[in-house]
């Protein structure tokens, strides 16, 4: 059962005081001036309400790794841990979405060239700490600009199936005349696996038919991504 709403009056005055030091730092300094385990007590305490979330954080973040890793695990693993009910599942899951919906607002609609960077960060946002394997179709027009954004397929730890011709059939549906297609690996290393290169080849096949481009195919790993444009696989 979720707590009942609890005044700042009624808090024990440990915590009370806690939260409040809490919150001036974080005003004063804004992230910068926190650790991971103090953004994720912030965090928790509209979740729970009455008490000392510290362990709660740190026991999240023993879990997980990180912060960014917290905010996208799913909500099964999450309820794993002692003390995670369906409050700070949904508070958590707000702030993920919130975090992707403003990386995605960086990019889309703008040119992807000069936005590289935004790409990049939203790609790493979105994908780096996933699971499991997701992948994503970047859609460009003429000028390439940003024009939609896909998750086409998701898949196992170290698979994801991918069907070129739908791919290509989505570039036509939505007039686009190039794309960039991303996926992440969950074992951190962003390497090309010959499945991977395969994959890529046959999309690269069925877009040449239609005139449309496959810019890059990006593989996102936990901490870098690897182009297949700068690579020399395409």
């Amino acid at each position: 059962m979720p707590e009942a709403p609890v005044s700042a009056r009624q808090l024990p005055s440990y915590i009370r005081d806690h939260r409040k030091r809490l919150r001036e730092r974080f005003t004063i300094g804004g992230a910068a001036a926190m650790p991971d385990y103090e953004l994720l007590e912030l965090l928790l305490f509209r979740a729970i309400p009455r008490r000392d979330v510290k362990p709660l954080a740190r026991a999240l973040l023993d879990q997980f790794g990180d912060l960014n890793r917290v905010l996208a695990a799913p909500p099964a693993r999450l309820a794993t841990v002692e003390g995670i009910g369906p409050a700070v599942i949904a508070e958590l899951k707000i702030v993920e979405a919130v975090a992707h919906r403003m990386a995605r607002a960086r990019v889309m609609r703008r040119h992807v060239i000069s936005s590289w960077d935004a790409v990049l960060d939203y790609c790493h946002t979105t994908m780096s700490h996933r699971d499991t394997e997701q992948f994503r179709v970047l859609y460009l027009d003429t000028k390439n600009t940003l024009i939609a954004d896909e998750e086409q397929a998701r898949g196992t730890v170290d698979h994801v199936p991918v069907y070129p011709r739908e791919v290509a059939k989505r570039a036509l549906e939505l007039n686009a005349s190039a794309l960039i297609l991303v996926h992440n690996h969950p074992s951190g290393d962003p390497s090309p696996s010959e499945s991977d290169i395969r994959m890529t080849e046959r999309v690269q096949d069925a877009c040449a038919t239609l005139g449309i481009t496959l810019h890059d195919h990006l593989i996102v790993g936990k901490s870098r991504e690897m182009s297949f444009r700068s690579e020399g696989y395409l």
